[in-house]
């Protein structure tokens, strides 16, 4: 059975699976603006990571790799804030990096506090898009203190990672027989949002070589993707083990792309 309590052990391995997992995460402090809106970015998808691994560990779904997935992202989240709050150069962006923080500190408790259950999960959902929202609004602060062609499209690949996570998220719900409310018409919406903000990615200007390939890279992950999301032939944990999968390759590769629009000034 897995346990959920908080040792200094598990912290140093779930930072390490993350450095390990995500070669790119593993940047310095946060020194320029590109380099904030990206991890107020990342911090973004990870609200919505974290909640997918938490619907996939209560389904049994790639059960290692769930596992690993939430502690690292846990791990991710604490130590981007943190640089995050300490980089913050105006009131604004102190003040949503501090709501972010408290919204932070509960969702955190739900997620790592008790083993998933399903009682618990639509509580996991509310609480991952109080943290979206929150992560969102600093994102787009930083972004507008930034005011370049280059910064936009940080934030725009950035939230291609968010919206990747956010359909897996939803899928797993679904699969998990939770109360659905609005969360087909959103999981579509991610889908059409998602292919949207791709072509325009394709067609910027700013483009390298390196970031054509990464883009065109990016495509071939996303039809496999939703080939995942819209499978019916396999079974149901199948179909779910495939979307778990899949969700996070796609991930690998924005996280390619995010990085080589930070790295334009």
């Amino acid at each position: 059975m897995i346990r959920f309590v908080s040792r200094p052990r598990a912290v140093l391995l779930a930072l390490l699976c993350a450095l390990a997992l995500m070669p790119a995460l593993a940047q310095a402090q946060v020194t320029d603006l590109n380099a904030a809106i990206n991890k107020a970015g990342r911090e973004r998808m990870l609200s919505q990571r974290m909640a997918k691994a938490y619907l996939q560990l209560g389904q049994n779904v790639d059960m290692t790799r769930s596992r690993r997935v939430l502690d690292a992202s846990v791990a991710l989240f604490d130590r981007q804030l943190v640089e995050l709050k300490n980089y913050a150069p105006n009131a604004d962006t102190r003040a949503t990096s501090l709501a972010l923080e408290k919204a932070w500190i509960a969702y955190k408790d739900v997620l790592i506090g008790m083993a998933p259950s399903q009682e618990r999960a639509p509580q996991v959902l509310q609480l991952s898009d109080e943290v979206l929202a929150l992560a969102n609004t600093l994102t787009t602060q930083f972004e507008a203190l930034s005011g370049t062609p280059a910064g936009r499209l940080v934030n725009l690949a950035g939230r291609q990672r968010m919206l990747s996570q956010r359909m897996a998220k939803l899928y797993q719900a679904l699969h998990w027989n939770l109360p659905a409310g609005r969360m087909r018409e959103d999981l579509a919406l991610a889908r059409k949002e998602f292919s949207a903000a791709h072509a325009e990615l394709e067609a910027a200007p700013l483009n390298t070589d390196k970031l054509k390939r990464d883009l065109q890279l990016t495509s071939q992950q996303w039809f496999f993707f939703q080939d995942a999301l819209d499978q019916k032939e396999q079974d149901a944990m199948t179909r779910a083990t495939n979307v778990a999968s899949t969700s996070e390759r796609i991930l690998e590769m924005m996280e390619e792309v995010v990085s080589g629009y930070e790295a334009q000034r």
